[in-house]
């Protein structure tokens, strides 16, 4: 008995080694049959593919071998491996009769591969298995016609199997955009849970949807489906994707508050609604998400992240756009100041008390008040070195501000002392650079910023270049520095909102110095001023003679992708935007702001569609599509 187990031990230690053997034998060969295939190398691959074949009986080197040989012409051989191949098989192989087709089809014998491809059809068994197998063996030699054919036997012939999500699919590839539509909601209708699935797949034929089609039917067949079958909320999310997708907030809102008096149960995403539509810049469609949830109660979970969120988009509204309505203002600070009362000076209130300070400091001119707020603030118990960090430096600006700047720089050290390792760190190494440069400290601000050029934050890095750069481009061009510290109190007056004083300087410096190299520069935050000012016309003019006299300089990316955006959010030119996105893209690709520009040239495409003619435009506005078919 002893030695009929050592002898079964035996056996089995050996069938495991072989197997071992086996199985890293699939694994070298299959890496380098690869490596030659991908290389288009079919001469080499060929054989090793179908080495790895006979080893593996994995379908997949098969077919690679048979597109190795496809490619080499050799189609006398692969017919006669399919043939062999056949007569091995115990029952009728639908797969193989696929690949015996395509291969007649290289061959430009038409009639004959369709002969094999209906053979296919008709040998296929009636399982889901077989039917999924066949139907990948078509799609993979792209004749999505045949595919469709598989799927559309299978649900004849398995009512219980509709293959919605398969037909769909291919549907997309045969650019038949109304069936794929038509699948994708039957399978919605069938199981709700099908809809993040659903969405993924439409997001991806969206890209490939160059002339709108998609969108076009898709808005019409949802809208039908919604008022057919208003029981399938399925639809109406659906719906509300889309219009994300596309930045229509005020359609999601509207479909979001329809559904959500339907089922009571949308407030979590209409408050996510709100927070994307904020983020865009929408702060309309913000407040009116916010607004929506409040009016739910006090008591409901999300009152209290709504109530602070509208109170944050009323101030970006205001900082961005009407930042020169004293009364509107004061209104606003009344909306902080009830806020804090409501909810207290607490770690979840942090943001709340540094903007009212902003708030207070540089937009209302009560600095006492400004100071105080954040004092009050750097006194709740327990907070981490970042938090406390973020209302000092607030606290150093205001000092800043108030003209200042030892106070400033204290405030400064303390917090890059308790953020060493951190983007808060670096950037209030920025502020405390551009702060010396205020002073005059010219040479110790540019060595501070020359570090910082190397910050992980890449705004951080790239303003702390632009800065370096124009110190160093204009410190030593004459026998005074006069220019420079005249731009630089002009800066800090910008800085302060002291608008007008702030161009006074600028125009102070192009009287003196006409040819100076800091013209375009003087041109920039004039511009920037302007803005401010909500005189974005005048704005656009000074940006327009930088692009056009100064394209090379290191304003020139800054300045066309701000004229970018006054044209399409201020000015209301957006076809103008559009144009100038495209120009971004292709003029400055290495541009902190190409990622934006492409966002939103994309947007503004799908309103002013055009048809671009410079093949090389378009490698940097789309994305890679990757092949399926390699």
């Amino acid at each position: 008995m002893k030695h009929i187990v050592v002898s079964l031990l035996l056996i089995f230690s050996v069938n495991i080694v072989f197997a071992q053997n086996r199985q890293n034998e699939i694994q070298t060969t299959s890496k380098l049959a690869l490596s030659y295939y991908h290389a288009k190398d079919y001469e080499k691959a060929a054989p090793l593919l179908l080495e790895v074949y006979n080893l593996s009986r994995n379908n997949y080197y098969f077919r690679l071998h048979l597109n190795s040989m496809i490619q080499l012409q050799r189609f006398e051989e692969v017919e006669d491996l399919i043939q062999k191949e056949l007569q091995k098989q115990r029952t009728p192989n639908a797969e193989l009769y696929v690949h015996w087709g395509y291969v007649l089809k290289a061959q430009n014998k038409e009639e004959e591969a369709e002969e094999k491809y209906s053979q296919a059809l008709d040998i296929i068994a009636v399982n889901k298995g077989s039917l999924l197998v066949a139907a990948n063996a078509f799609f993979q030699w792209q004749e999505f016609e045949w595919t469709k054919k598989v799927y559309l036997k299978g649900r004849k012939e398995i009512p219980q199997e509709q293959f919605n999500y398969e037909l769909a699919r291919v549907y997309m590839y045969l650019r038949d955009y109304e069936n794929m539509m038509e699948e994708y909601l039957n399978l919605l209708r069938l199981d709700e849970n099908q809809l993040r699935r659903v969405e993924s797949s439409l997001s991806a034929a969206m890209r490939l949807d160059v002339d709108d089609g998609l969108r076009d039917s898709f808005r019409k067949q949802v809208l039908k489906r919604i008022q057919a079958e208003p029981n399938v909320t399925g639809y109406n999310r659906l719906l509300i994707w889309f219009f994300l997708q596309e930045k229509q907030f005020s359609g999601a809102l509207r479909q979001s508050v329809a559904l959500d008096r339907r089922t009571g149960e949308e407030d979590a995403r209409i408050f996510q609604l709100g927070q994307m539509a904020l983020n865009n810049k929408k702060y309309t469609d913000a407040e009116r998400a916010f607004d929506y949830v409040m009016k739910k109660g006090e008591e409901g979970p999300l009152y209290i992240p709504a109530y602070v969120q509208k109170i944050q988009t009323s101030y970006l509204r205001y900082t961005t756009e009407n930042s020169s309505g004293r009364a509107q203002g004061e209104e606003l600070a009344h909306q902080f100041e009830n806020g804090l009362e409501m909810l207290g000076y607490s770690a979840g209130t942090l943001d709340l008390i540094k903007d009212y300070a902003h708030l207070l400091a540089f937009y209302l001119d009560q600095t006492e008040k400004a100071i105080l707020v954040l004092e009050k603030g750097l006194e709740i118990p327990l907070l981490k070195p970042g938090e406390s960090g973020m209302l000092k430096t607030e606290l150093a600006d205001v000092y800043v501000y108030t003209g200042d700047p030892w106070e400033a720089t204290l405030l400064y050290s303390q917090v890059i002392d308790a953020n060493k390792n951190n983007a808060l760190g670096d950037q209030v190494k920025l502020k405390k650079a551009r702060l010396g440069y205020f002073m005059g400290n010219f040479s110790w601000a540019k060595a501070q910023l020359d570090v910082l050029k190397a910050s992980t934050s890449k705004l951080t890095a790239n303003d702390a270049m632009e800065l370096s750069m124009l110190i160093g481009n204009n410190m030593d061009l004459d026998t005074t520095a006069v220019p420079l510290e005249m731009f630089a109190r002009a800066d800090l007056l910008f800085f302060r909102n002291k608008d007008s004083l702030a161009l006074a300087t600028l125009d102070s410096i192009a009287g003196m110095y006409p040819y100076h190299s800091l013209t375009d520069n003087i041109l920039f935050r004039k511009a920037k001023i302007e803005t401010d000012r909500n005189n974005f016309s005048t704005a656009a003019e000074y940006l327009q003679q930088i692009t056009e006299d100064f394209s090379y300089g290191l304003l020139g990316d800054d300045a066309l992708f701000m004229l970018a955006q006054l044209y399409n959010y201020n000015l209301d030119e957006k076809e103008k935007a559009k144009e100038l996105y495209r120009e971004m893209l292709t003029r400055y690709p290495g541009s902190v702001f190409v990622e934006e520009s492409r966002e939103r040239f994309r947007e503004l495409r799908e309103i002013y569609p055009d048809v671009l003619t410079n093949p090389e435009e378009e490698f940097f506005i789309q994305d890679t599509i990757p092949n399926e078919f390699n």
